[in-house]
């Protein structure tokens, strides 16, 4: 997160402000008409509603500040302690910590009150408890005055801070001072930082961007430092500290050799020494300003020996500078760009973590348990295979070059069968057939099963021959007898049911001979009289059903046929005896037999007790007028929120 990104805030309301945002928008938002007549129900909800409807925007509004502010423990390590270095981190997180109280004491005392207003029983009641409720969540916001106005400070001054990426290039430029920095990212960045001829001119951070190779780099002007112990440091000086500690950068260390800035070589060199800790892994230059006053050869030789030790030092290049005649200001920012890239390229290259990842790695080494020397043992046929060459002739076989040989991929199909494992290896691509002497080779899992069935019959009859069945031992016979013998039935039948299954699949269940012709009375009669039936109803009704046919003369469809001997066919045949005429001579018309309305009913009277009873059933339905899809539909001619609610200010003549 960089600090453009903490802008991003939103103004902290004071406690007043808070409260009447927060209690306008419950009274705007929420019903405001109730009365003592209401449901005790409708009452209770009134004011439940008001209740939880205003501790949701208390917690909406707190949460989104908490949200907002950056928690400094999820933040860029530079951008926190910069925030404790202006802010103090222990202020900052006991302004939050009170806010996030706030927050669960209000949801405490609304789930309090909603559980009270469960219970309320009057109208005066409940709206007390409301009060009550809101009231205690105003106290409750009232002692947040502090906090609010705190953090509301804090997020001014960050918004005011310079937008600071802790990950990118950047140049860092630090020293007394006085000693020429603000001048210099003046001239290499479209910054405009302030110079005067006094000490802490700049009192923040500066940032100005530069392109160099076509890449953006930052410039961090830093507020000048004295050599002092860091618990003496203030703000202005700390911040610097925070930078040199926190960011990835290349640092330029300027110096005064003229001491115009008013403090001695000495000096300057002593604070070089007491911060280097700070440029650790850090590219460093060394960058000697105001060459047009004072050059290095012209000092004095004491002074001259002490920047010598400086630049003799590992890592340190050095550079001298004019910013008043531009003098080798374009070739610092060069070395300095170039020092900083190759820093990083080289990082990259050997790997940063391996220093954090080391630690936690640990190689066994096996010791040996005696003297014995144990070689690797590599089998013979390994160590004289010859290695694969691809332009030798005598070079074994792969499938890739079977593939190429029978048509390439897409065409070449692998032989799934060349690995099976069988008694005879020429088995492999014998085709495995599905029919076999005009039978289905499925039906025939068990190759014998045949031969046990015919096995079986044999001892069923052997057995019957001898009476075994018809003895009375036979019924003391132990248990595993009679399952053995029951399961050999089951199975006779079973495979006999089966083979007839099969071969009746496509017959006709009934003779055709018998479906298609026509039986008699007399003969059903008799067939119902052999199976041990009670035929004389069916009689009955066939000589009804004569007399009526004689009566109405018979139907063009529903005709019957009357043989000779008075027996009545049933049949369906186009060429009757005696086809039934009406007096007219022709086909009588067809009535209905019955009644629909009165099938399953036994008289009038009970038909019309159901048909009662049914539009009884059904008012209720058309009390509540329910339309149906055939209802004409008449959409609502005064739509209700454009007539009706709460004025609002301005003309009223619409209504």
């Amino acid at each position: 997160m960089s600090t453009s990104g903490l802008k991003a805030i939103a103004p902290v309301p004071t406690a007043a402000d808070f409260l009447d945002i927060v209690l306008s928008k419950t009274q705007r938002k929420t019903p405001t008409v109730i009365h003592k007549n209401f449901k005790i129900s409708r009452i209770r909800n009134f004011y439940m509603r008001k209740v939880k409807f205003t501790q949701d925007s208390f917690d909406e509004k707190l949460s989104a500040i908490l949200d907002d502010f950056p928690m400094l423990d999820d933040i860029h390590p530079f951008l926190a302690q910069l925030m404790n270095v202006l802010y103090d981190k222990n202020h900052y997180k006991l302004a939050l910590g009170q806010l996030r109280t706030a927050r669960h004491l209000i949801d405490q005392v609304a789930k309090d009150y909603v559980r009270l207003l469960k219970f309320g029983d009057s109208l005066y009641r409940c709206k007390q408890l409301k009060r009550a409720a809101l009231g205690r969540m105003a106290t409750v916001m009232r002692r947040q005055k502090d906090p609010l106005a705190y953090l509301e400070q804090v997020r001014q001054h960050i918004s005011r801070l310079p937008a600071i990426d802790p990950n990118t290039r950047t140049l860092l430029i630090c020293g007394y001072p006085n000693v020429g920095k603000s001048s210099f990212i003046n001239k290499v960045t479209r910054a405009d930082v302030d110079v005067q001829p006094y000490a802490f001119t700049t009192k923040s951070l500066f940032v100005g961007h530069l392109d160099y190779k076509y890449l953006r780099w930052q410039v961090i002007d830093t507020p000048g430092i004295l050599d002092h112990p860091l618990e003496e440091m203030n703000t202005i000086e700390m911040q610097s500290i925070t930078a040199l500690a926190h960011l990835k950068s290349c640092v330029l260390y300027f110096m005064d050799l003229s001491e115009q800035c008013g403090y001695t070589v000495e000096a300057q060199c002593k604070l070089f020494h007491s911060i280097k800790p700070l440029f650790a892994n850090k590219p460093t230059m060394l960058v000697i300003n105001k060459i047009d006053v004072m050059r290095l050869e012209d000092i004095p030789a004491e002074s001259r020996a002490l920047v010598q030790e400086i630049i003799d030092s590992e890592d340190v290049k050095c550079v001298q500078v004019s910013c008043y005649s531009d003098e080798g200001v374009m070739d610092l920012k060069t070395q300095a760009c170039d020092a900083l890239l190759a820093h990083r390229v080289d990082n990259k290259v050997k790997g940063a973590k391996i220093n954090s990842v080391m630690n936690r790695i640990h190689v066994a080494q096996p010791k040996p348990r005696d003297d014995l020397v144990r070689a690797p043992f590599i089998p013979d046929v390994v160590k004289d295979r010859k290695k694969y060459d691809k332009n030798d002739p005598e070079r074994r076989t792969l499938l890739r070059d079977v593939e190429l040989a029978e048509g390439g991929a897409g065409v070449f199909n692998i032989n799934l069968k060349e690995n099976y494992l069988l008694a005879n290896p020429e088995w492999k691509n014998d085709i495995m057939p599905e029919i076999m002497d005009g039978k289905n080779i499925a039906d025939f899992i068990d190759p014998d099963i045949l031969e046990k069935l015919e096995a079986l019959e044999r001892e069923e009859e052997k057995l019957e021959a001898e009476g075994f069945y018809d003895s009375e031992e036979d019924m003391e016979e132990s248990e595993d007898e009679r399952e053995r013998v029951a399961a050999r039935i089951a199975l006779s039948h079973k495979i006999k049911s089966q083979s007839l299954k099969k071969s009746k699949k496509n017959q006709a269940r009934m003779p055709r001979s018998t479906a298609a012709g026509r039986s008699t009375l007399s003969e059903m009669t008799k067939q119902l009289e052999d199976a041990g039936l009670d035929p004389s109803k069916i009689v009955q009704r066939a000589e009804r059903l004569k007399a009526q046919t004689w009566r109405a003369g018979g139907g063009a469809d529903g005709w019957m046929d009357v043989d000779d001997d008075g027996d009545v066919d049933m049949g369906g045949d186009d060429t009757p005896s005696k086809r039934l005429k009406t007096n007219s001579g022709g086909v009588a018309k067809r009535h209905p037999r019955a009644n629909r309305s009165l099938a399953g009913m036994r008289d009038q009277s009970q038909a019309a007790r159901a048909t009662k009873l049914r539009n009884l059933g059904q008012r209720p339905r058309n009390m509540h007028a329910r339309a149906g899809e055939g209802d004409r539909h008449i959409p609502t001619k005064m739509p209700k929120h454009m007539f009706a609610g709460k004025r609002k200010a301005g003309k009223t003549q619409r209504r």
